[in-house]
């Protein structure tokens, strides 16, 4: 399975570290940015990781922002794109199954390190359901293309 994962200045200490953690789990990651602490805008970074998960480049999408906010509300202008911000591992789970969330997004200020690592479990270690549930998504995708 092929990660992309990216943050903004405030993801980017717990993106490097959830980074690591899925490469030691056997993932193959791709880092989309950014590269340092240095003051950047979330938008670039959400649409780098969203467009490339929308266009099949990569499975799923792990992005970063100092709340998880901004950086979901940017990745979810990207047409192909569910993006869930969450904030334990039941919001994952439920975002996996219920949703189809290609992309998870967690805040870097106001996320532990193990409660990252149990968001991001409970996302790739769960399967959307499907059943009523796209009946829902296929109500997103009409809103997209109206």
């Amino acid at each position: 399975m092929k990660i992309a994962i990216g943050s903004d200045h405030g993801g980017f200490k717990l993106k490097e570290v959830i980074k690591n953690y899925l490469i030691k789990k056997g993932y193959e990651v791709v880092d989309l940015g950014c590269y340092s602490e240095e003051s950047v805008d979330y938008p670039d970074y959400a649409v780098k990781v969203a467009e490339a998960v929308a266009k099949g480049e990569y499975n799923l999408g792990v992005l970063m922002c100092g709340t998880g906010i901004g950086i979901s509300i940017a990745a979810n202008k990207v047409k192909g794109v569910r993006a869930a911000l969450c904030h334990d591992g039941l919001t994952a789970r439920l975002a996996k199954q219920h949703n189809n969330a290609n992309v998870i997004c967690i805040g870097g200020r106001t996320t532990g390190v193990e409660t990252a690592k149990d968001i991001i479990d409970n996302f790739l270690d769960n399967e959307f359901e499907g059943g009523r549930h796209l009946r829902r998504i296929n109500k997103i995708k009409d809103i997209e293309n109206s």
